[in-house]
């Protein structure tokens, strides 16, 4: 992980004014500082960090500051706004709560609540019965594992296991994080939990040392049985995100086919961790359907309320409905204003076709984002992803390894040039802009892209 820090003093770079882009001021622009200076007074360090852009205002895909200045967003806020940023329906939505006067009602029952658990189970087309909705994904990924864990008691399972997969991040908190497979992001809780077990994930440079995916988790499994984990009677559950986060790393189809039926066979659920990957970002509803599997759980977060805090669990009424009234709830789960948000992306979604745009958006952003990488070969080893994320994988054209300083240029660059795209802390350079971005800016930001990458290596 890298140590770089973007850097707070203003540096003059050339102006730039199109119809997407505009720097009219050194970056950082003028006034930052004492931003910074406030927050690094009051905020928690662990909340600083980003680049040093202090926002105004965001439309559509474009981020601005108060000093004039325009980015193109290929970031989303982090993959919220797929439905571009102050959406006029999401906005329209949440105005129509506020002037009900409205704005929560803890668990008891509202028509706007029953209305959007209706077009959110509507939106998976069959696939679950119920939500159980919260704030954060991390959340989310605590509820999946009560009710993993509950099933496994339900069904007499002897040990309650999870497996998941060694680099996967499934969020903050204690539970989400044992079950995530970052080590060092885990030594602040002091013990690791015992029947969390973790296998590797199938990266290609993994995979070229098996003669198929089929025998990479047939041994990984086998570790795991080695260690005395018995797969038919110990494991109540397996989650998986969609796609390895920071890489945007998609499984090989054959892979996840092979989870399922090794799920199916021994009784144990599937959830897949779709907090990124959900609601169009990748070309499909879910991002899961890549795959065509069928998981009994999905977790949900991000784009799923568009900006308002909306998160949930999506699953059969079976597994749903495993705990008793009382035994699952949360403060603001499902209130007023977070619905809004959710039926305004759903139908946002719908109405404007975001699934078909983010395909086809999806595969000419892959198609440039590809060239690039012949383009630079000796420093992009890789581009992964599906739809509207991707990241591009840096390397050391002297070394051949992994290069996380020259991807943490490469996007201090790009945000002077007026892009921004996300920084991961890895070799990698992340990207997801909102999937209501014109074809125009998608080309511009890739170009930017490619000026920064010229400029620094």
């Amino acid at each position: 992980m890298s140590s770089f820090s973007f850097s707070k003093k203003p540096v003059n770079v050339p102006l730039i004014k199109t119809a997407n882009r505009t720097i009219q001021t050194p970056i950082p622009a003028p006034g930052t500082d004492e931003i910074l200076a406030k927050l690094s007074r009051h905020e928690a360090r662990s909340m600083q960090g980003t680049v040093p852009l202090v926002w105004d205002r965001a439309q559509g895909f474009n981020v601005f500051d108060s000093m004039g200045n325009k980015w193109i967003d290929f970031t989303s806020a982090i993959f919220i706004a797929n439905i571009g940023h102050s959406n006029l329906r999401l906005i329209k939505s949440i105005q129509e709560v506020l002037d009900q006067n409205l704005l929560h009602h803890f668990t008891y029952p509202s028509k706007i609540k029953a209305t959007y658990h209706e077009k959110l189970i509507e939106f998976t087309e069959g696939e679950f019965d119920k939500a159980f909705l919260l704030s954060g994904g991390t959340e989310a990924t605590e509820a999946a594992l009560k009710l993993m864990r509950m099933n496994g008691q339900r069904i007499g399972k002897k040990r309650l296991g999870i497996i998941s997969m060694e680099g996967s991040f499934h969020g903050r908190t204690l539970g989400s994080q044992l079950l995530g497979g970052i080590e060092p992001q885990k030594e602040w809780i002091g013990f690791s939990d015992p029947d969390i077990f973790h296998i590797r994930c199938p990266y290609p440079w993994v995979l070229e040392e098996y003669s198929s995916p089929k025998q990479f988790l047939k041994e990984e499994l086998s570790k795991l049985e080695k260690n005395g984990a018995c797969l038919e009677t110990d494991i109540c559950g397996v989650i998986m995100e969609t796609f390895q986060g920071w890489a945007s790393l998609f499984y090989p189809k054959s892979f996840m086919k092979d989870i399922e039926s090794f799920c199916r066979i021994n009784n144990i659920l599937l959830t897949m961790d779709e907090v990124q990957a959900g609601f169009a970002r990748t070309g499909k509803r879910f991002g899961y359907q890549h795959y065509e599997i069928k998981p009994d759980l999905i977790t949900c977060g991000k784009g799923m309320g568009s900006g308002v805090a909306l998160s949930g669990v999506l699953g059969k009424s079976e597994i749903m409905d495993i705990p008793e009234v009382g035994m699952m709830s949360s403060t603001n789960s499902a209130n007023p204003i977070a619905c809004a948000g959710g039926m305004a992306t759903v139908e946002e979604i719908l109405k404007n076709n975001l699934v078909v745009e983010a395909q086809r958006k999806g595969i000419l952003f892959h198609k440039e984002l590809n060239k690039l990488k012949d383009k630079y070969h000796e420093n992009i080893s890789y581009v992964f992803g599906k739809g509207m994320i991707a990241s591009v994988l840096f390397k050391s054209a002297q070394t051949n390894k992994p290069d996380s300083l020259l991807s943490s240029i490469v996007a201090e660059t790009c945000m002077q040039k007026g892009l921004l795209v996300v920084h991961t802390g890895r070799e990698s350079v992340k990207m997801g802009p909102p999937l209501t971005i014109s074809d125009d800016a998608l080309l511009e930001g890739l170009s930017v892209l490619d000026e920064a990458i010229a400029e620094r290596i």
